[in-house]
């Protein structure tokens, strides 16, 4: 189960404790944020696509968008999300539950500018009704990230 993983990633780390288990869904952003009683913006949602062969994670507020045109001047391609059966396959987790900890090697995980204006964050932890609260520093130093990039509205 993927919320093992980032589990065990956490207890590493010494915050396996922050997980929150929910008796609600939060697979979605309007179930997430109903759920912790937060806005949809505090939400980190991890949106998974495929470069080419490569899988990465841009991980953006709950409200942003991708912008296909500012998505393609990054990664010099067209904005293809995978669907489904791919996500766990390439990220490690199914749908609902994706989230930058825990993931399949080789996965590059991205900061979307979208979440530069927040204080606080809840990315899933690897399953459809788990999170974490996390601040924005702490969201980088968690997740693994590359870099900050500006692909959404």
């Amino acid at each position: 189960m993927s919320i093992e993983r980032v589990r065990e990633e956490f207890s590493l780390l010494g915050i396996d404790d922050r997980i929150v288990e929910l008796d609600a869904s939060s697979a979605t952003v309007e179930l997430a944020a109903k759920a912790l009683g937060c806005e949809p913006k505090n939400i980190a949602k991890s949106l998974a696509f495929l470069v080419g062969d490569q899988p990465i994670l841009i991980v953006a507020s709950g409200h942003a968008k991708i912008d296909n045109a500012k998505y393609k001047h990054f990664f010099g391609k067209k904005a293809k999300m995978m669907h489904g059966d791919q996500i766990e396959k390439y990220i490690g987790h199914a749908a609902g539950g994706v989230c930058p900890f825990g993931l399949n090697e080789g996965v590059k995980v991205y900061l979307d500018d979208s979440l530069k204006t927040l204080q606080y964050v809840f990315p899933a932890c690897g399953s459809s009704n788990s999170c974490i609260k996390l601040t924005i520093e702490e969201l980088e130093r968690y997740s693994h990230f590359i870099e900050w990039i500006d692909v959404c509205r």
